[in-house]
């Protein structure tokens, strides 16, 4: 777990003003390897003491993922996790309990990257495994 300092340190390195309330954000996300939905991350600053509106919350962690500190993780059009683990890996998504679990890129290769347009560069490969559970 990072202390202050060091999340201080981190997100001034990625260019991010260290506001109070960002700090708390980036203290929750980062304690752990871990998958938290914005409305997680709200109750457990909250819990903390922190003063912080639900606005404030998810445009901190849309600026995370965007500078990088975390990832955004879109399970379907409704559900956005945002994942403290920024390494290269993929997802399995239970839609039945909602458990996201992580699955190391070397178990499930990608193939190679298709023709991209003229003009661009791939930004990244997200996958995502559906499954339910057996009925």
């Amino acid at each position: 777990m990072l202390n202050r300092a060091e999340i201080n340190h981190r997100l001034q390195g990625l260019g991010i003003n260290p506001t109070q309330q960002r700090v708390s954000i980036a203290s929750c996300m980062l304690a752990q390897p871990q998958h938290l939905a914005a409305d997680q991350v709200l109750a457990m600053v909250r819990a903390e003491g922190a003063n912080v509106s639900k606005a404030t919350v998810y445009n901190t962690l849309a600026l995370f993922a965007r500078k990088g500190l975390i990832r955004e993780v879109i399970v379907d059009p409704s559900r956005v996790f945002y994942d403290s683990n920024t390494d290269p890996h993929h997802h399995i998504y239970n839609v039945d309990t909602g458990a996201l679990e992580d699955v190391d890129a070397s178990e499930f290769p990608v193939p190679e990257m298709p023709h991209l347009p003229e003009g661009t560069v791939a930004e990244g490969v997200d996958v995502v495994i559906r499954v339910r559970n057996n009925a």
